[in-house]
């Protein structure tokens, strides 16, 4: 196994891996104390699992007392087993302030599912005041202790490929912190990959939680530029758009958007829980998505659109419920409710789905969960990765769906690069009772990034050209001398822009980050 840690800094990254950990402990049929559990339901969902290409040891005849079929997953890339059985994950709850990790550990239904020697929560608990310099510092303060965590969990693995990250960039302890941690990995394990799950803020100013954002976000991505091998974009005011527009949740709650983000978080590591042929390592589903160190980006897409879907249908056991309450879990509008019966209607605008039909729905600006317009005439993919889920997939509808996609010239490439699609087959987890046939989720590389960075400095420059604010930022030792490194970063997302809108030209190959660069530096 390829076995991957996950780091949750601050409020943002514990919710989201909080709801990510519950995915994923439906999809491998652990209950919420880390116990597996029975699995004499699993034929209902699929018996189609047993033609899996993964060889069986003769001496598991024995396997039909306690598992009606063979399930051939990797649970341990993300958990490892007790001695006591249960499955524990391999994560590291960190925070500033209490409020949102003693919510994971000491209440709901999967409060005994984490370590607890992997919690780790500053004593005084005041938090960073959504003020990246104070995160860092604070980051700095305890890097020996959360070091030490993640070198305990490091050698409790047997051939570590790297770490995934969850955090959200305009705060303080996920941006600042994450920042440090980030740059103290890179040192630490200057081979093993990270991966980071990085929440982008909303957009409109009569939205924005904090004022402070734009500083906070510029500071954070120069670090993500630095020092992250791949960064998943979930951009808050993409997914507010989804859950209103195609979900029909007048008003989405942190829960709903938690959720979708749970859901792509989850569909982007299937092929590493599920193995097949192809992608089944992290550096696999990363390289062909990433053909320069710098451009590493990457939007996601996703459909059928459902909220919650892994935990509507579980398939039922006779004495633990893993299904969720949550408001909108069955978030479609009416009108479809009562076009396919009234019963399983949650997956929104779909009715039959086909690999073509999910294929060219990943791509509709609609289905992408990046605020930025990949139709315009100039931007273009660099890469493309879909991930199709379903049982009953054949790879010649694969290669007809990419025939017919081709043939319609539907999708812009890069000038100076091959023009593919890769397509990883992944099959859908036995525990999970889904209604949709097939399930598609797109990881890109689009050169309309740029337009979201540009966003992001066009608001950093209003605020910075009256240099409001910064008082706060002037009372941590990074800043107390001069704002030098407020420059330095806005320098290096605007590297990046360049880059990207670079990658648009057929001399990209030419192009010089170097000399771009030396002032970022």
């Amino acid at each position: 196994p390829r076995e991957i840690i996950t780091l949750q800094v601050g409020q943002c990254g514990n919710q989201i891996g909080g709801e990510f950990w519950k995915q994923l402990c439906v999809e491998h049929g652990i209950q919420p104390d880390g116990l597996p559990r029975d699995d004499h339901h699993v034929e209902l969902a699929d018996n189609s699992n047993n033609n899996s290409s993964t060889p069986r040891n003769e001496n598991d005849n024995n396997h039909h007392n306690n598992n009606q079929n063979f399930i051939d997953d990797r649970k341990d890339v993300f958990f490892y087993q007790s001695d006591a059985g249960h499955y524990i994950p391999r994560a590291l709850l960190v925070d500033l302030e209490p409020r949102v990790v003693n919510k994971l550990t000491h209440q709901g239904a999967y409060r005994n599912l984490f370590n607890e020697e992997n919690v780790f929560i500053a004593r005084d608990g005041g938090g960073a005041g959504n003020n990246w310099a104070s995160g860092f510092r604070q980051g700095e303060q305890h890097h020996e202790k959360v070091l030490d965590m993640i070198d305990r969990e490091s050698d409790n693995s047997d051939s570590l490929e790297g770490f995934v990250m969850c955090h959200s960039i305009a705060g303080g302890t996920g941006s600042g912190m994450g920042s440090y941690l980030l740059e103290a990995l890179n040192d630490h394990f200057p081979k093993k990959l990270v991966q980071t799950y990085s929440v982008f803020p909303n957009w409109s100013q009569n939205q924005s939680d904090v004022v402070v954002q734009p500083y906070n976000s510029v500071l954070t991505l120069k670090r993500l530029t630095l020092n992250a091998d791949a960064v998943v974009v979930l951009d808050n005011t993409a997914l507010n758009r989804i859950a209103v527009d195609r979900l029909k949740i007048e008003n989405p709650t942190v829960d709903h958007l938690n959720s979708l983000v749970a859901t792509i978080m989850a569909a982007s590591t299937t092929t590493l829980r599920y193995p097949g042929y192809m992608n089944n390592d992290l550096i696999g589903l990363l390289a062909s998505l990433i053909p320069t160190p710098r451009c590493h980006f990457l939007m996601t897409g996703y459909t059928p659109l459902t909220l919650a879907d892994y935990y509507q249908n579980p398939i039922p056991t006779g004495d633990v419920t893993t299904s969720t309450s949550q408001e909108g879990a069955t978030a479609t509008s009416n009108k479809e409710s009562s076009s396919k019966g009234g019963g399983g209607g949650h997956s929104a605008s779909v009715r039959k789905t086909t690999v073509l039909d999910v294929m060219r729905r990943l791509t509709q600006p609609d289905n992408i969960m990046v605020s930025a317009n990949t139709r315009s005439p100039t931007s273009c993919y660099i890469s493309i990765l879909n991930i199709i889920q379903g049982n009953d997939v054949e790879p010649t509808q694969i290669h007809k769906a990419l025939q017919r996609m081709r043939e319609r010239q539907s999708i812009r490439f890069i000038p100076w690069g091959p023009a593919s699609i890769q397509v990883a087959l992944a099959r859908k987890s036995p525990f999970l009772a889904s209604t949709n046939k097939v399930s598609g989720f797109m990881l890109a590389n689009h050169t309309s990034m740029a337009e979201l960075f540009d966003r992001l400095l066009s608001q950093y420059d209003r605020i910075r050209r009256r240099n409001a604010f910064l008082d706060n930022y002037r009372r941590e030792p990074m800043f107390k001398d001069n704002l030098d490194e407020f420059d330095s970063a806005r320098e290096t997302v605007q590297c990046l822009v360049d880059e990207y809108r670079a990658c648009e030209r057929k001399d990209y190959v030419d192009y010089d980050y170097v000399t771009r660069s030396d002032g970022a530096n």
